[in-house]
């Protein structure tokens, strides 16, 4: 089954089952001050109904946003912003961009109006030395920002802006320019990396005797044995193993055919400190061939 298929097929599925004067300038930036290391985020975002379905996995995405401390602003890395070279959004209003098809017209009504941060966005882009990032005024936030922050944060009241995935560069290329995002934890500024550990549209399948959930739990074997691979580099910090998890194993291979939805999660591991323990959300495989296992990097229990 290919993505606009089973798109168009998840349309189906009921709802009930399926976040200037010099002298204001220098407030602005004095609000950014150091702080405790901010946690940093991988949240598999799965279907975009989970932004507006009351399930197990929008559920478990408010409690976390209840018990994460209260961010400055987020910079999200998201599966659905893949651009030639690295940009950051820098708009003032960022608009809500519904960038799927097939469903049912309350997702396409939903609007996420939080702020944009045209300072976090010249931070990042001072921050980053190993290439050239642009400011960008046209994208705003997709359904892979949108649908998760919704969850975490429903009030939209933390500015966003989007770091964009540069489909030219390899695994370790995003690897290495997160890891100088890291000073940004220590200015209040929460990083969520947004996409699949697995997300495969080619092995979609429902569980037997619930074709019509796609929430409804269930993994091929593969799908498993990848899910706990990933979890098993994750815990051991074997992040060289990530980074070439095309050569590891097949199943790793399977888990990301392609990888917009899986170098966000690069992005969130780059970012680990010492001090930092790792925990799990969310973690379930659903259609076969996805998972929702989100990640939590902290020094402190969230």
């Amino acid at each position: 089954m290919d993505r606009k298929n089973f798109l168009k097929s998840l349309a189906m599925i009921p709802l009930s089952t399926q976040v200037m004067k010099l002298s204001a300038l220098e407030q602005l930036t004095s609000s950014f001050a150091s702080t405790d290391l901010m946690p940093v985020l991988f949240v598999g975002h799965g279907s975009p109904m989970n932004a507006i379905e009351d399930n197990v996995f929008s559920r478990e995405m408010k409690a976390i946003g209840k018990k994460l401390p209260k961010p400055k602003a987020i910079l999200m890395v998201s599966a659905h912003w893949e651009t030639k070279g690295t940009f950051v959004t820098a708009v003032e209003k960022p608009e809500t961009i519904h960038d799927f098809g097939g469903f049912p017209r309350e997702l396409f009504e939903v609007q996420y109006p939080a702020p944009g941060s045209k300072w976090l966005a010249e931070e990042t882009q001072k921050t980053i030395s190993t290439t050239t990032v642009g400011l960008d005024y046209r994208w705003g936030l997709d359904h892979g920002c949108w649908s998760v922050t919704r969850n975490l944060f429903p009030a939209a009241d933390v500015p966003i802006i989007q770091l964009s995935l540069d489909y030219t560069r390899e695994a370790q290329y995003h690897y290495d320019l997160a890891k100088q995002l890291y000073a940004l934890r220590k200015k209040g500024v929460l990083i969520i990396g947004s996409g699949n550990m697995v997300h495969n549209f080619g092995y979609v399948a429902m569980a037997p005797g619930y074709e019509g959930d796609f929430n409804h739990p269930f993994g091929h074997a593969w799908a498993l044995e990848a899910n706990a691979t990933f979890k098993k580099l994750i815990d051991t910090d074997d992040h060289k193993s990530l980074i070439n998890y095309k050569t590891y194993s097949n199943a790793l291979k399977l888990a990301a055919p392609t990888p917009e939805h899986y170098l966000p999660l690069l992005y969130t591991l780059a970012l680990k400190d010492k001090a930092d323990r790792v925990s799990y959300f969310n973690d379930a495989a659903v259609a076969g061939s996805f998972t929702m296992t989100s990640v939590i990097l902290s020094g402190k229990l969230v």
